[in-house]
């Protein structure tokens, strides 16, 4: 059981991860250097003349090591996520439900929801130089909120009743009435359209990887059960 589990969020992670950092490198790295640029000075924009929205940015070969080990630590992250994938998708088989690619497709929007929307919703994803709280509140609260999520989606699945339904939705809802910890004042460079931008990329590419990611392990998965029974 662990060997296909270990197999399957390999081969999974791998894919996933892979294309999740091609699109990161064509549409969002592109998004953080024109950031940068604000946020070392090079550029200005409060205050100053209207600025170009297209400056001359480094292109993907310019830096070849740095977009190798980020795609590197993109499969990694991936493979990560795989694996409790996998061994939840595991576990559901164990109770009778069914598990295809077409299914590891709404696995994958729930993963989503628990890892990027739901904590993304009140923390959103900041391009550099932004305010922000302490860090080590923001990812006490992200973990939380990951956690809590993680268990609602679970819950919305498997739950059935609508005790579990009620509960799923306090669970998605608490750490929003909470709050997420936030800075004690707004600075920053860079201009809000590049934040804004960031913001809708990097969800979208995050809701892109997860689908694939949903898909590709309830794929390994199904590959790998059906290849222990041919060989039992």
């Amino acid at each position: 059981m662990f060997g296909r589990i270990l197999t399957s969020a390999l081969f999974a992670g791998a894919a996933a991860g892979l294309i999740a950092a091609l699109l990161q490198l064509f549409f969002v790295q592109p998004v953080l250097l024109h950031a940068e640029l604000y946020e070392s000075g090079e550029l200005v924009h409060f205050g100053g003349e209207a600025v170009s929205a297209h400056p001359d940015l480094p292109g993907l070969f310019d830096e070849p090591m740095r977009n190798l080990l980020s795609i590197l630590f993109t499969m990694l992250t991936y493979t990560g996520y795989a694996l409790v994938m996998v061994a939840l998708m595991s576990q559901a088989e164990r109770q009778g439900h069914e598990i295809t690619a077409r299914h590891g497709i709404i696995w994958g929007l729930a993963g989503f929801v628990a890892f990027h929307f739901a904590p993304g919703l009140t923390l959103a994803p900041e391009v550099p130089g932004v305010a922000a709280a302490d860090v080590g509140a923001r990812q006490i609260w992200w973990v939380a909120t990951v956690a809590s999520a993680g268990v609602a989606m679970w819950l919305i699945a498997f739950g059935g009743n609508l005790v579990a339904y009620v509960i799923a939705a306090l669970l998605l809802m608490a750490p929003h009435v909470i709050g997420a910890p936030e800075p004690d004042s707004f600075i920053g460079p860079v201009p809000t359209e590049i934040g804004a931008l960031f913001a809708a990329r990097a969800f979208g590419i995050g809701m892109a990887a997860w689908v694939l990611l949903g898909a590709f392990c309830a794929y390994f998965w199904q590959s790998e059960t059906a290849h222990a029974e041919a060989t039992a």
